[in-house]
């Protein structure tokens, strides 16, 4: 059987070998997003053993994780302009599941949040660097299909977190504590974080059969200086369109956060059943939502709207305003449910567009520089506010853990009404900065 590295896949032009590396970059945003989002399932749980409250549980889903993964995407957005982009995101995927396990490890708050930095220094290698790879794989009348599906990560991550996280604290929690060999005694949220984290590890080595794209005319790798100076000439495109999707962003990591903590309070559920829906749902109708925001980008790109993806945004974040507003005021579990279909959808049906604008808003030769300054905003106003936002409002506003619902409705109002005021002031200026460049 050939060696990883010499084995010889399809050339790396051909459209099979690229949906290939689609399926390979879309493997390891499932496992970041597994990582990522596990915590969400083990508030009771962590809260009870370390004894913190919901203000620092929402410092370690937001902000001891989005720090880094925002500070250092800049300078590996510079790495990936110029190295090899594969490389750095093997690394990085092997480093976030070394460290998801880690948190398995922690006895105390401080080290939980120093474990949780770490899962966020390896994430930051891969979004960025994956939408330039991508964009040196796809014509752009194909891209929002190609990141819709590496986006579909996010909602395959993100249910499967949900299952296995609310399934492994139900089941073990019954069981007690579990020995695990080298490591003594645990608590069952500890061996959630192994059961995630140690998968990880292979999806890095499949990077070792992926090939470097050959990069487009004139991607040879620009300066931070040249970047800033074009962001500068274009801050209107830019700034509306990062600060749109990031606020659409703010409220999805918000209810990714809260939404089962939320049915247990609000509905007496068990973390198990309310990881199992929201997990079920994320995984069908969530994934259902990115494939079909990704092919409407493509629909306008092919006949040349060049402002494909902010309508797609309008679109997601106007069914937002409807359907997460409605569901925290339902009577019955049941009916908070069939709300979240649609809420499930429109969450998720901006990702693959919002990606593909992130990748064809700057030239080439700054592209994974661009997208990490995208991302950059993007979890600094979703990742750091979403979980604390909806923390802080249900502490120092309502002053009572059962008013978690209002303060997710909250949230969303500002939120998604903020998103479709910014994109649709961002569209001709967005539109504009895409002539020009083209020119």
């Amino acid at each position: 059987m050939p060696h990883p590295e010499t084995a010889a896949p399809p050339a790396p032009h051909s459209s099979r070998y690229a949906w290939y590396v689609v399926g390979v970059l879309t493997l390891a945003n499932v496992a970041g997003f597994v990582d990522r989002m596990i915590l969400s399932l083990l508030v009771v749980p962590i809260r009870r053993d370390l004894g913190i409250s919901d203000t620092q549980m929402s410092l370690l889903m937001g902000l001891a994780f989005s720090v880094f993964y925002t500070v250092l995407g800049l300078p590996i957005g510079w790495l990936a302009d110029r190295g090899n982009r594969k490389a750095i995101m093997g690394w990085g995927v092997a480093l976030w599941s070394v460290m998801t396990a880690a948190c398995g490890l922690a006895g105390g708050f401080g080290r939980l949040l120093l474990t949780r930095v770490g899962v966020g220094v390896g994430e930051a290698t891969l979004s960025p660097t994956a939408t330039s790879f991508l964009a040196d794989y796809f014509p752009p009348e194909r891209l929002g299909s190609a990141l819709s599906v590496y986006s579909m990560g996010i909602f395959v991550g993100s249910g499967l977190a949900y299952v296995i996280g609310g399934a492994v604290v139900g089941f073990l929690d019954a069981q007690g504590s579990v020995l695990v060999p080298l490591v003594g005694a645990v608590r069952p949220w500890q061996t959630a974080f192994f059961v995630v984290g140690v998968p990880g590890v292979l999806i890095a080595l499949l990077f070792l059969t992926v090939r470097e794209p050959a990069r487009k005319p004139g991607s040879h790798g620009a300066g931070i200086g040249q970047l800033f100076a074009y962001l500068k000439r274009n801050l209107r495109s830019f700034t509306c369109n990062s600060l749109g999707f990031s606020l659409s962003a703010m409220v999805n990591f918000g209810i990714a956060a809260w939404l089962a903590t939320f049915m247990i309070r609000r509905y007496g559920w068990t973390a198990g059943r309310a990881g199992a829906v929201q997990g079920i749902l994320t995984m069908t109708v969530g994934v259902i939502g990115v494939l079909a925001g990704g092919r409407m980008a493509d629909w306008y790109a092919r006949r040349g709207r060049t402002d494909g993806p902010l309508r797609v945004g309008v679109v997601g974040a106007v069914g937002m305003l409807i359907s997460a507003t409605a569901y925290p005021f339902m009577p019955s579990a049941w009916m908070a449910v069939a709300w979240l279909v649609p809420v499930n959808f429109f969450a998720a049906f901006p990702w693959g567009a919002a990606n593909a604008a992130a990748a064809e808003i700057v030239p080439a030769s700054m592209r994974a520089q661009g997208a990490a300054l995208y991302f950059f905003v993007l979890s600094l106003v979703s990742s750091t506010l979403g979980p604390t936002v909806v923390a802080a409002i249900t502490d120092y506003v309502f002053h009572a853990d059962s008013a978690v619902g209002w303060s997710l409705a909250i949230t969303n109002v500002v939120g998604m009404t903020g998103a479709i005021v910014l994109l649709l002031y961002g569209m001709p200026a967005y539109r504009a900065t895409i002539a020009a460049r083209g020119e």
